[in-house]
């Protein structure tokens, strides 16, 4: 166990210290659990960063890294759907969830055939996570900043995340093409 490790694995802790919070019946829940999501958004930075620099990569910090980030976004943003649900709010919702299942099935298989690095995190997809963690704080919390709409930003860079989903998940179908499109000479399942 080592310092990245313990991060991501706090930041799977606070996903049902998040859902908790934010159904309390309290004025300060939304804005609690946004700062409980910042948090969790900025251990996904601090984890990665630090394996790296402190020589601390694992092969368990290299599974649990995504699966962290993939729970904590799904469970935000089921959550915030079934606050408000309105197709405005699905639309985007299903097509993050969508890709992340999508996109990490290409990853298992790819890795299955030896060709994972086809398929490795762009910085494409760094932009998209980064637009939809901000988005998602943005969403949780609700409430205007003196005259900033804090609500209608979190569903600009929402809908700004769900195109950037669609985009980096074609780049990584692209790069996977030529293996997904193989004939298989063994049988098939």
């Amino acid at each position: 166990m080592n310092i990245p490790n313990i991060l991501t694995l706090l930041r799977i802790a606070l996903i049902p210290v998040f859902v908790v919070v934010f159904y309390l019946p309290y004025p300060w829940a939304y804005e609690a659990a946004a700062i409980i999501f910042a948090i969790a958004a900025i251990t996904d930075l601090l984890d990665g960063y630090l394996a790296r620099r402190l020589d601390q990569e694992s092969s368990l910090g290299a599974f649990l890294d995504p699966v962290a980030d993939k729970l904590m976004v799904s469970t935000v943003l089921i959550v915030l759907l079934q606050q408000h649900p309105t197709i405005w709010l699905a639309i985007p919702t299903a097509i993050i969830i969508g890709r992340e299942i999508t996109i990490s099935a290409l990853r298992e298989w790819m890795a299955e055939v030896g060709a994972r690095s086809q398929v490795a995190v762009s910085m494409l997809g760094k932009v998209k996570t980064t637009a939809q963690m901000i988005a998602i704080v943005c969403l949780v919390y609700r409430e205007p900043i003196a005259t900033i709409p804090v609500y209608t930003i979190g569903y600009v860079l929402l809908y700004i995340a769900a195109v950037l989903t669609v985009w980096s998940m074609c780049l990584y179908l692209i790069a996977a093409w030529p293996r997904l499109s193989e004939e298989d000479q063994g049988s098939r399942e």
